[in-house]
């Protein structure tokens, strides 16, 4: 077995040093094959991942928090949403907070882990697709997504996606506060202080051709996973082998029912679907563009602009799991 570790120096606010020091004597001490680079930033995750898979290692290892997961992930893919290679993807969580290892049930041990990718057990997980741009584009506002488009951008994630506030959250929240006073805390301030300035939308979206006009929205979660970020979760019915994603769309809210809203997003519990939150199901999710709040954020980091498209990879990823836990 060949082994190719992603390590990202600058997870969990740059103390992760001493966490690779510890894998890579590990490894040393058990003779494993493996080779390992170090990332000067995210993009750098992608880029390693890509070569990795096309220099086929058995199974290629991400280290670090969800965003270099994300871009990890994303390097197994062309850009039809097609597997580049048959490695399989191992995950060593180093950041901040662990929603995609909490998702799929993995270690957050860090012996733990690597026992699970020396051990090599395999689940088969979806994996979503967004289309979106990579600049603002004025003259797409209210109109759907050009797939020609020059600044047309293809990424993959495996949590959720946010249109709406969630851009500014993840910025407020990946701004040092979580070093300062935790990944949950950080994150529920700074989801406080967006809601106090941000101001509600208007979105044009299709789910599987029904277009619909979503008026006063503050945030469309799209997911397959229940965990959100940071604590936040959606309570919903999709299986590992379902096709969907769920959209929970928050509207409407007020100053009296934000804690009620807040309350049910951070407990996970079922709610049914009233003007305030609506929760549906669909394989492909078109958001239209829009002047008034155009960015968006997948699996922690805000990454790009509207209009987008959102749909399933066309094959799934293979993720080394602890099936011991099950």
């Amino acid at each position: 077995m060949r082994y190719f570790f992603i390590l990202n120096p600058g997870s969990k606010g740059g103390k992760s040093k001493a966490t690779f020091e510890r894998i890579v004597s590990f490894l040393h001490q058990r003779g494993v094959n493996f080779d390992y680079r170090l990332t000067k930033d995210l993009d750098d995750a992608y880029t390693l991942s890509v070569e990795g898979n096309k220099k086929n290692y058995d199974v290629i290892v991400a280290v670090g928090g969800d965003g270099t997961i994300n871009r990890v992930i994303s390097g197994f893919y062309d850009l039809q949403g097609r597997r580049i290679s048959k490695s399989k993807l191992a995950v060593i969580h180093t950041g901040m907070s662990p929603d995609f290892c909490k998702s799929y049930d993995l270690p957050l041990d860090i012996d733990q882990a690597l026992y699970a990718v020396l051990k090599g057990e395999c689940e088969k997980i979806p994996i979503g697709k967004i289309n979106y741009l990579g600049e603002y584009d004025k003259r797409l506002d209210g109109r759907p997504l050009c797939l020609n488009h020059q600044n047309l951008q293809t990424s993959y994630f495996a949590c959720c996606s946010n249109i709406g506030l969630g851009a500014l959250v993840a910025k407020g929240a990946n701004s040092g506060i979580r070093d300062l006073i935790g990944d949950f805390a950080g994150t529920l301030v700074s989801v406080i202080k967006t809601l106090l300035r941000f101001q509600s939308v208007n979105f044009t979206v299709t789910l599987d051709s029904r277009k619909q006009v979503l008026e006063k929205v503050y945030n469309i979660f799209v997911g397959k996973t229940t965990y959100i970020a940071s604590g936040l979760k959606v309570k919903h019915q999709l299986s590992h082998i379902d096709p969907r994603f769920y959209t929970l769309t928050v509207k409407n809210v007020g100053l009296a029912n934000w804690v009620s809203v807040l309350k049910k997003l951070y407990s996970a519990k079922e709610f049914a679907n009233n003007n305030t939150m609506c929760l549906q199901y669909a394989q492909r999710i078109e958001v239209y563009g829009s002047s008034q709040n155009h960015e968006l954020e997948f699996d922690g980091d805000p990454r790009g602009f509207l209009p987008c498209v959102i749909e399933s990879a066309k094959d799934p990823l293979e993720v080394i799991c602890d099936k011991s836990k099950g």
